[in-house]
C-alpha cells in the first residue's frame, strides 16, 4: 500500500513540475503565436549569422556571446563591465548580444521583443543600452512596461508604426524564441550566461577577473 501511495505521489509532482513549465513559459496572450517555447534547438549555437554583435573587428581574434535578460539584475550588474570590455577589445573581440527572457520576470520577454523591434530599424544598440540604462525604473514590475518601453522607441527616434507592428509580430516573438532555444540546448539555465570562444565559462566576479580571462583566450 505504500508502495503504491508513493509511486502516485511520484506522479502527481511530476505533473505539477510539466504544469509549473508551461506555465512559467505561457505568454501573458495565450492567442499570441509568438509564445516562448522551452523546448531547446535540435542543433544549438552559441552564436548565429543573424545574432546581435555589438562590436565587428576587421580581424576578429575572439567572440564572446552573453545570453541575456533585460530585466535581470545579475545582468545589469554585467552590462558596465561589457560595456567596458567593448571598450578597450572592440577591434580584437566581437561581442555578442542573445535573447535569454527568464519567466519570473514579468517585462524580461518584452523588453527582449522591445530590443528586436527596435532592431528592425537598426536601432538594437540604442535600444540595448537604453533598456538597461533604466532597468531600475521598470525591473520587477508586476504590470505591463508596453507604454514604457513605446516611449523608449520614441526618445530614440523610431518609426511607432513600423516599431509597434514589429513588436507584436510573431515573427518578433520567434526571433526571441530562436535565442532562447539556442541557449536551453547549450545548457543555459539562468542569466547572464557566457561564452567565450563557444565554451561555456562561469559568470567572471568582474572586470578585472572578466579581463584575466579574455586575455588569456588571447593569448592561447
Amino acid at each position: 500500500m505504500k508502495k503504491h501511495v508513493y509511486i502516485a505521489l511520484v506522479i502527481v509532482a511530476a505533473f505539477a513540475a510539466a504544469l509549473g513549465s508551461f506555465l512559467a513559459f505561457r505568454p501573458d496572450d495565450p492567442a499570441r503565436t509568438g509564445a516562448l517555447d522551452p523546448r531547446p534547438a535540435a542543433q544549438a549555437q552559441s552564436v548565429r549569422a543573424d545574432s546581435h554583435r555589438l562590436t565587428r573587428p576587421e580581424r576578429s581574434e575572439l567572440t564572446v556571446v552573453e545570453f541575456l535578460d533585460f530585466e535581470c539584475e545579475g545582468c545589469g550588474a554585467a552590462y558596465p563591465v561589457v560595456e567596458r570590455l567593448r571598450e578597450e577589445y572592440g577591434d580584437r573581440v566581437t561581442f555578442v548580444a542573445r535573447y535569454f527572457p527568464m519567466p519570473g520576470h514579468r517585462n524580461g520577454e518584452l523588453a527582449a521583443r522591445t530590443a528586436e523591434a527596435a532592431a528592425r530599424q537598426g536601432k538594437f544598440e540604442p535600444m540595448y543600452r537604453k533598456l538597461f540604462a533604466t532597468q531600475a525604473a521598470w525591473g520587477e514590475a508586476q504590470d505591463s512596461k508596453k507604454e514604457t518601453f513605446r516611449g523608449y522607441a520614441g526618445e530614440l527616434g523610431l518609426d511607432m508604426a513600423e516599431f509597434d507592428a514589429a513588436l507584436d509580430s510573431p515573427e518578433t516573438a520567434a526571433r526571441v524564441r530562436a535565442d532562447q532555444q539556442d541557449g536551453l540546448g547549450l545548457g543555459v539555465q539562468g542569466t547572464p550566461t557566457f561564452f567565450v570562444g563557444g565554451i561555456k565559462v562561469a559568470t567572471p566576479g568582474s572586470y578585472e577577473a572578466f579581463r584575466e580571462l579574455i586575455e588569456a583566450r588571447l593569448a592561447g
